[in-house]
């Protein structure tokens, strides 16, 4: 009897520190998600803060956001204006290989830039740049007027400024004028 009584005392007592190691680990959680974070030692750097933010969705309460101020409505052109001059140091004018890719899905565009050989090539290529409803864009221009000069070669095609470092490297490109499409990179 003593022993079976024993060991139910055992038992309850294993059950018990079992419960009270889950609450006091709960508790803990529950106090460390609430806690602030305390910094023991800061020997410089950048915020680790940034990496922090996306784990704690919950907006801090204790400072409202700073209000963002009104976007400045302007023109198109104002807006163009501000991207110019545009320069891709990874690309300059001359002969591109024909090659096949497979990009399904992709929008007909081609590269041209403010020189003689883009001109010529955009006067010629014109009519099946339409066609495809290629979009351009401007990958070395330095004014307003040379873009709107562009533009007038080719009306009717949308002629964008913009650098083309990122898709030179990712297409393997060094020149324009070129047309890329989803089934090829011509001249």
């Amino acid at each position: 009897m003593k022993r079976t009584v024993l060991i139910a005392a055992v038992l309850i007592a294993a059950v018990l520190i079992a419960a009270i190691g889950l609450l006091s680990a709960a508790t803990a959680s529950a106090q460390t998600a609430a806690a602030p974070l305390i910094v023991v030692e800061d020997r410089g750097g950048a915020s680790a803060l940034p990496y922090y933010q996306p784990l704690n969705p919950q907006p801090d309460r204790a400072t409202p956001p700073a209000p963002m101020p009104p976007p400045r409505v302007g023109s198109p052109a104002d807006a163009e204006a501000t991207m110019l001059p545009v320069r891709s140091l990874h690309l300059s004018p001359g002969d591109v290989p024909r090659r096949v890719i497979r990009a399904p899905g992709l929008t007909p565009l081609f590269l041209v830039g403010d020189d003689e050989r883009s001109r010529t090539w955009l006067r010629q290529r014109q009519a099946a740049l339409r066609e495809l409803q290629a979009v351009g864009l401007v990958v070395n221009v330095e004014s307003m007027a040379a873009l709107a000069a562009l533009r007038s070669l080719a009306p009717g095609l949308t002629l964008a400024p913009a650098s083309g470092d990122d898709l030179a490297q990712r297409l393997g490109l060094r020149h324009y004028p070129v047309l890329i499409t989803s089934t090829g990179i011509e001249q």
